[in-house]
């Protein structure tokens, strides 16, 4: 039985974002104290923004891992799919945090110093390095499945 590719990477994507959005609340929020996710005056809401986050980031993280359990179980996860989704979903995550949250819609800075573009600068930089990986992984995966579709036909 062939797996499910886009069933797969779209879960491991899923995973992803919820995995970085935890590295981000836990390392950034909490750790390190650079930022919440909604920078205001208003401690309650600041760490309620985070409770928030973190909520979300449950959620992706548990659905996630209960879907790609069952796809597990059904023999529907296409091989290849996994890693290219997990990391499609860390970069998206990270990119989409450094471009959207943190410029467009201004809610945080990565931390908020005087040279703030080279936070900036490494934060997107991870974000897109991670996306590129992940799509690099993600045309491996189809160019294998092309290559083994053309040695059974050619049987």
């Amino acid at each position: 039985m062939e797996g499910n590719r886009k069933a797969t990477a779209l879960t491991a994507s899923l995973l992803g974002i919820g995995f970085m959005a935890a590295i981000d609340e836990i390392v950034f929020h909490q750790v390190l104290a650079w930022h919440h996710f909604v920078e205001t005056d208003n401690s309650a809401l600041a760490l309620a923004s985070d409770g928030l986050l973190h909520s979300l980031e449950l959620i992706a993280l548990v659905s996630g891992a209960a879907i790609m359990l069952r796809l597990h179980e059904v023999g529907r996860q296409a091989r290849g799919y996994r890693g290219a989704g997990f990391l499609l979903g860390l970069g998206g995550f990270q990119l989409f945090d450094g471009i959207v949250d943190h410029k467009i819609l201004g809610l945080h800075q990565v931390r908020y110093v005087d040279n703030l573009w080279l936070y900036d600068l490494g934060w997107n930089a991870a974000g897109l390095m991670l996306l590129m990986i992940g799509y690099a992984l993600l045309r491996r995966a189809q160019r294998g499945e092309a290559l083994s579709q053309r040695d059974t036909t050619t049987r």
